[in-house]
């Protein structure tokens, strides 16, 4: 990433002060994770406008890992998935105090790009969104914008061996993307992500609007792709969670306040999360008594 781009938008205000209040991470947990973290995600508060989205959240993302966010409606695990890559910036009146670090450089200081850092951590959203254009065209839109000089043909090929798709995609690259399934389309999603090489891949619910088959090659998929890529996810699936994720974030939701503010509770290794979970209200949500 150019941290030495130019400025985000004006309009757009970061709050970067930092107080002593910050909800602290397992320990053990932190100590493990701090030597080889590619992002180090530190938000003290999460506005848009007046209303406090997200407070005291502190989580570490390590390379090759894939790390899930989990939680109740309304905790803001997506807020704090759109946070890594600066996509709440196109939200009006976000306003972030805190941090994000992605190797070693703060992504909301003054003088980083937002674009940037989106070519430099990818997104794949809920629904699949391919666009109206051919499968090729799609795969190699990223790399056009990005104004790619190499091989276009064998790097969208890669991109979608990447993906799983090639094989049954490669005789009709010129058809549309929208002709695809919902899981090819997903596919084809991820293909368009990974085909500029994007050092992190964010992933919103991936697999919610898919049936069983098509989430678990979605699931082989991200444990194919840690290989090469570092994954975050958030997932309202707790059996999802526990089997593709190396490390999961539980979030829960503030009320005490008259809002809805979502906040950190626990963050561990995923099976360390789930067989013997430190908070009450972890243990809870992993029962079934709320979600």
């Amino acid at each position: 990433m150019n941290v030495d781009a130019v400025s985000p938008r004006p309009d757009i205000h970061h709050d970067r002060t930092h107080t002593s209040s910050m909800r602290p991470i397992d320990s053990a947990t932190h100590d493990r994770a701090a030597d080889g973290m590619i992002m180090d995600c530190r938000i003290q508060k999460l506005f848009y406008g007046n209303f406090l989205a997200v407070r005291d959240t502190d989580l570490p993302i390590i390379p090759n890992e894939i790390t899930s966010f989990i939680g109740p409606s309304g905790c803001g695990k997506s807020t704090v998935l759109r946070s890594l890559n600066r996509m709440n910036d196109f939200i009006v009146g976000f306003r972030l105090q805190g941090s994000v670090h992605f190797r070693g450089h703060d992504i909301y200081a003054s003088h980083v790009d937002a674009v940037a850092v989106r070519r430099s951590i990818g997104m794949v959203f809920q629904q699949p969104n391919p666009f109206a254009m051919s499968i090729y065209k799609n795969v190699a839109f990223g790399l056009r914008l990005n104004r790619f000089k190499g091989d276009y043909d064998e790097r969208v090929e890669k991109a979608l061996r990447d993906a799983a798709l090639w094989d049954e995609v490669k005789d009709k690259l010129h058809t549309s993307g929208l002709a695809l399934s919902g899981g090819q389309q997903q596919r084809l999603c991820i293909a368009r992500a990974v085909a500029v090489e994007p050092d992190l891949l964010l992933m919103d619910e991936p697999c919610s609007a898919l049936d069983p088959i098509a989430t678990r090659r979605i699931e082989e998929l991200m444990l194919e792709l840690k290989e090469h890529y570092t994954i975050a996810i958030v997932t309202h699936n707790l059996q999802q969670a526990q089997r593709v994720a190396d490390r999961t974030a539980f979030l829960f939701v503030d009320t005490t306040q008259g809002g809805r503010t979502g906040y950190l509770i626990e963050y561990r290794p995923t099976k360390e999360l789930f067989d013997d979970p430190h908070e009450e209200t972890t243990k809870a949500y992993i029962r079934g008594e709320f979600s």
